[in-house]
């Protein structure tokens, strides 16, 4: 085993996983961390699951196997919940508790998981779990599409990335659509903000 740092971090189509990935890459880049990404997209355009995974440092592979994760971040929280085979006992696991169920469910075809149950079993498997409301930090933030830049300010006040959270802000200035600049780095620094509470 090599000494990288292994992240998983699996969403819905449309949530921002992708870009939250990119911009973990960029900043990596920038101080000179070797940097890997992989994505599985899944059916994304239909709501479906899209899970990356970005590795910092010396990594021999791209593929994080069955424990291997060092940390683990859930823009939805069965998703969190299914993706808890990555984990051992020392990953930190950083989950929105937003549900946001599948079209099955809606329609009666299939039940979703209980939030609190999840939560719970999510909590019996590793050390430190940081689960908040981020989609709703993202609204009051400007828009619930804001939510990856939540995600990724919790994800910066872990203190568990080579990366600062001034680095990170500076990448967030240089690589998204200025459109969306205000809103992203106030939901950034809302979700930074949301585990010193939590924690």
């Amino acid at each position: 085993m090599d000494d990288a740092i292994r992240i998983i971090i699996v969403a819905v189509g449309g949530q921002g996983n992708l870009l939250t990935s990119r911009l973990l890459g960029e900043a990596a880049i920038t101080v000179g961390i070797d940097v890997q990404i992989s994505e599985v997209h899944g059916m994304a355009q239909r709501g479906g699951v899209v899970e990356t995974a970005v590795l910092l440092g010396d990594a021999k592979s791209t593929i994080v196997s069955d424990g291997e994760a060092d940390i683990l971040m859930g823009f939805e929280p069965s998703e969190t919940l299914r993706d808890m085979k990555k984990c051992n006992r020392d990953t930190i696991v950083i989950t929105n508790t937003a549900p946001l169920p599948p079209f099955t469910a809606t329609i009666g075809m299939g039940v979703y998981p209980d939030i609190d149950k999840s939560m719970e079993l999510i909590k019996s498997k590793v050390k430190r779990v940081i689960a908040f409301d981020a989609s709703s930090i993202a609204k009051k933030a400007g828009n619930v599409l804001a939510l990856n830049m939540v995600m990724l300010g919790a994800l910066a006040k872990t203190g568990s990335l080579p990366l600062s959270y001034d680095l990170l802000k500076d990448i967030i200035k240089d690589k998204t659509k200025k459109s969306f600049l205000d809103m992203n780095l106030e939901a950034f620094e809302q979700g930074y903000n949301a585990v010193a509470d939590i924690e």
